[in-house]
């Protein structure tokens, strides 16, 4: 199961309806806060609605809704998640049906899993995969040109420049309205562009203000910093911005003394989709241990401030450049075969963030 826990929005609509609020007050209310904040709505945002802080009613939903903040809600079911045990599973973990038809969900989360030792696997689907087989085998059989993911032109100049123009409606990753706002200002040129691409927009680097640094950095504006050598030798491909998950761990171990298992655990608290404030534990080690081997303790701030924007969606290298592979593919194939791509795409859906009417125009 996946035990879904209270976040600002989802805490305040469900007080909110607890304690007789309008549905208008309540949305309005969320409209003022992040989804993944941590802090509530804030007393200035009530106050710029004209609303009456006096109000008894409305003070008890902000309070509760904050409390709130982190509790669990309810649980759910792990989309492709499959543990194996060698005796009767129903003997070992507490079953019950699930939502959907036909199915059971453990009532233990993946955390409870690990703690017992179970083997656990993920098994996820992704729909552009099924559309780019799709349209795979649409150009080998209407043009007779037989590609797969392995085989598709890399490192395509024609491609690239159509994604920079953010030209990428239907694409895997880079189609959406950031990331489509991200593309002319990262200008990706190569691979190594779409990996930084796909994971720089994300909650987790957005959070840790690792978005802003990397563009300045990249444009030329900002100067790459390196106050020690194993940090350029850790950074020195995101130009000193902590992006990936694997280079958070090698500046804890390099820069501020973390063994191995200890680094593995700063990695679980930053696995993506973790509750926000498992990376928080670690403050004092990985403060305290850059500022011991030399660090400024402003700069140690400003690293652990990043690193903790991870405990919410931060990616791992070789997921950002798994999905950056499938992304490439499928801009090739709009930029070379439109028409392929196009009808491979409507065969797919539903998917995606745009509507087949949208797609065909």
């Amino acid at each position: 199961a996946v035990v879904t826990r209270y976040r600002s929005r989802g805490a305040l609509r469900d007080v909110g309806k607890a304690l007789g609020l309008s549905e208008d007050l309540i949305k309005t209310l969320s409209s003022q806060v992040w989804s993944y904040s941590s802090e509530g709505v804030e007393d200035k945002h009530v106050e710029g609605l004209n609303l009456n802080l006096e109000d008894r009613r409305l003070r008890l939903a902000l309070d509760l809704s904050r409390q709130l903040i982190g509790a669990p809600r309810h649980l759910s079911q792990h989309p492709g998640g499959f543990v194996l045990t060698r005796d009767r599973l129903d003997d070992l973990v507490p079953i019950e049906p699930a939502a959907m038809k036909d199915r059971q969900v453990i009532e233990w989360d993946k955390d409870d899993i690990d703690v017992l030792k179970f083997m656990k696997v993920d098994v996820l689907a992704l729909g552009m995969l099924s559309c780019m087989k799709r349209g795979f085998d649409l150009l080998a059989e209407h043009k007779g040109i037989a590609l797969d993911l392995a085989t598709i032109p890399a490192e395509d100049p024609r491609t690239y420049a159509m994604i920079r123009k953010a030209d990428t409606l239907g694409v895997f990753q880079i189609e959406s309205r950031a990331q489509m706002a991200m593309l002319p200002r990262i200008k990706p040129r190569t691979f190594y562009d779409l990996v930084i691409e796909v994971a720089i927009v994300r909650p987790g680097p957005i959070q840790g203000d690792m978005v802003h640094p990397y563009l300045r950095r990249r444009e030329g504006k900002e100067a790459v910093v390196y106050p020690k050598p194993e940090l350029e030798k850790v950074l020195g491909k995101t130009l000193g911005v902590p992006l990936f998950q694997e280079q958070a761990m090698r500046v804890a171990i390099e820069c501020a003394g973390f063994t191995a298992s200890e680094a593995d655990q700063l990695r679980r608290a930053m696995a993506t989709f973790k509750f926000t404030g498992g990376v928080s534990h670690f403050k004092d080690k990985l403060i305290n241990g850059m500022v011991e081997r030399g660090y400024d303790p402003a700069f140690a701030e400003k690293t652990f401030s990043q690193l903790e924007g991870f405990g919410s969606y931060g990616f791992p290298e070789s997921h950002a450049a798994s999905f950056a592979l499938i992304a490439y593919a499928s801009s090739w194939l709009k930029c070379h075969h439109p028409d392929v791509f196009c009808a491979a795409l409507l065969n797919a859906q539903p998917m995606g963030f745009y509507a087949p009417a949208q797609i065909v125009r």
